[in-house]
C-alpha cells in the first residue's frame, strides 16, 4: 500500500487528460511539486478533433462558475454556449427544447489544436508549474492519482468531421436504427461540423451506421458537406467499490465517473480531479465527496440507461413528446433534463434490478472490484441494408481517405 503523501513529496499522476490535469493544476497552485505522465504525444491526441458537450443539467450551478471557484480558468479554451437545440424524434419530427440564458451545455473541441479544451487544461497546468512528461509510460503502482482512459468497451461512437456552410447548430436525434439504443447528433460551429452516431449494442460493419446517419442529416439539413476526417471513441462504464484504493486516487474514467445514459463525462472528470486535489491538500475526503456528489448521479444515469435499453423508437418518441410537454409547462427545456437526474423514489427502487440485470461483477488488474456494464448484443432489428445514398457516402469516404483523409478509430475497433 502506498504511504500517505507527505507535504514535501512530489505527486505523480497517470494521464494528462482533463481529470489528471485539473488535479495537477490545483495541486501545483497549492504549492506541491507535480509530475504528470502521458503515454501519448500530447493532451487530446486520443480525440483528434471531436466535438463534445459540457453539460449544465446535473447541478443547479453553472459549471464554469464552479471551475472558477476551484481555481480553473474556463476562458483558457474555446467553448460555444447553446440554449436551443433541434430535438429530432424517431419519426423525423423536429422540435426545439429551449433553455434560459445559462444554457443547457457548452460545446468544446477535443484534440491538440490550440483552442481545444485539452490544450487549455495543458496550458493551465504548465502555468501553475506542473511537469508534464509526454510519450512516457508509467503504471498505476508508480503514481498517486490514476487518470487513465477507458480499457474496455461498453459503447462506441463514430463520427465524421466536415467543412460546411451551415450556420451554428446542435441537433440531437433519438433513433434506434441509426444509433442502436442511443442517439446521434449534429454539431456545427464556425464552419466545421460533426455528425456522430453512438452504438450501445455491439454490431458488425459499424461504418454503415455512420454512413446512414450522415445520409439522414444531409437529407434534412443543407450542409454542403466536405469531409475532413473521421473520429471515434469508446466508453467504459463501471461502478467501482472504492474510489481511493491502496492509497491511490482514481479520477475521471479511471474512477468509473461517466454518465451511463448519454455518455457525458467531462464534467465528472474535471470535478473528480478537483476533489482529489482538495483531499490531498488537506480538504474533505475524496471518497466521501465522490460518494455524496457524483455517485448518485452515476447511479441514476445507470437506471436511466437500463430503462432506455428496454424501449425502441416508440419509447424514444414518448420521451421526446414528454420533453416538449414539460417545456411548455415550465417554460424551460432544461427542467426536464434536470428532472431525469433526480433520484426519485421510483427510480431508486429500480437499482436492485439494474444491478442484477445490466451490470456484471468484475475484478480489475489493480485489485479493484467494479460493477461493469458489458457491451450489449445486437438485436434482430439491427439487421438492415444500407440505403443507396449511405453506400455512396461510404464510397466517398474511401476515396477521401486514399487522398489523405485520416481516421482516429477503426470501424470495428470495439
Amino acid at each position: 500500500m502506498m504511504a500517505k503523501i507527505s507535504p514535501d513529496e512530489p505527486i505523480h499522476i497517470l494521464g494528462a487528460g482533463l481529470s489528471g490535469l485539473s488535479a495537477a493544476t490545483l495541486l501545483a497552485k497549492g504549492g506541491r511539486e507535480v509530475h504528470v505522465y502521458e503515454v501519448r504525444g500530447d493532451s487530446g491526441a486520443r480525440f483528434d478533433g471531436d466535438f463534445q458537450g459540457l453539460e449544465n443539467w446535473t447541478s443547479s450551478r453553472d459549471f464554469f462558475d464552479e471551475m472558477r471557484e476551484w481555481g480553473l480558468d474556463p476562458d483558457a479554451f474555446k467553448s460555444t454556449l447553446f440554449s436551443e437545440i433541434d430535438l429530432i424524434h424517431p419519426d423525423d419530427k423536429i422540435t426545439n427544447p429551449i433553455t434560459g440564458p445559462g444554457g443547457a451545455f457548452r460545446i468544446v473541441e477535443r484534440g491538440t489544436d490550440e483552442h481545444c479544451i485539452d490544450q487549455g487544461f495543458k496550458r493551465m497546468a504548465i502555468a501553475a508549474g506542473v511537469n508534464i512528461h509526454y510519450g512516457v509510460k508509467r503504471t498505476p503502482d508508480e503514481c498517486h492519482i490514476v487518470a487513465a482512459g477507458p480499457k474496455d468497451s461498453s459503447a462506441v461512437a463514430f463520427g465524421e468531421v466536415f467543412e460546411t456552410t451551415h450556420e451554428n447548430i446542435t441537433a440531437f436525434q433519438l433513433n434506434d436504427k441509426l444509433a442502436p439504443g442511443a442517439y446521434s447528433y449534429l454539431i456545427i460551429i464556425d464552419g466545421v461540423g460533426l455528425i456522430c452516431t453512438c452504438l450501445w449494442r455491439k454490431q458488425r460493419r459499424t461504418e454503415r451506421y455512420l454512413n446512414e446517419t450522415i445520409a439522414w442529416y444531409e437529407q434534412h439539413y443543407e450542409l454542403n458537406r466536405k469531409p475532413i476526417k473521421r473520429v471515434g471513441g469508446k466508453g467504459d462504464f463501471s461502478l467501482p467499490s472504492q474510489y481511493v484504493h491502496k492509497g491511490r486516487w482514481y479520477v475521471g474514467e479511471a474512477g468509473g465517473l461517466q454518465d451511463f445514459m448519454w455518455g457525458f463525462g467531462m464534467r465528472y472528470a474535471i470535478t473528480s480531479g478537483a476533489m482529489a486535489a482538495q483531499d490531498i491538500l488537506g480538504g474533505r475526503s475524496y471518497e466521501e465527496q465522490v460518494r455524496k456528489h457524483l455517485v448518485p448521479l452515476v447511479k441514476i444515469s445507470a437506471i436511466n440507461r437500463w430503462l432506455l435499453n428496454r424501449v425502441g423508437d416508440r419509447g424514444f418518441k414518448r420521451i421526446a413528446n414528454y420533453w416538449m410537454k414539460n417545456q411548455t409547462k415550465n417554460g424551460d427545456g432544461l427542467v426536464f433534463m434536470k428532472w431525469i437526474y433526480q433520484p426519485g423514489i421510483f427510480r431508486k427502487s429500480l437499482w436492485p434490478l439494474v444491478r442484477l440485470g445490466m451490470l456484471r461483477k468484475k475484478k480489475l488488474k489493480d485489485g479493484r472490484r467494479v460493477l461493469h456494464m458489458p457491451f450489449r448484443k445486437s438485436l434482430k432489428r439491427d439487421n438492415w441494408e444500407p440505403s443507396t445514398r449511405a453506400e455512396e457516402i461510404g464510397a466517398q469516404w474511401k476515396t477521401h481517405r486514399k487522398s489523405g483523409g485520416s481516421t482516429s478509430f477503426g470501424a470495428d475497433d470495439q
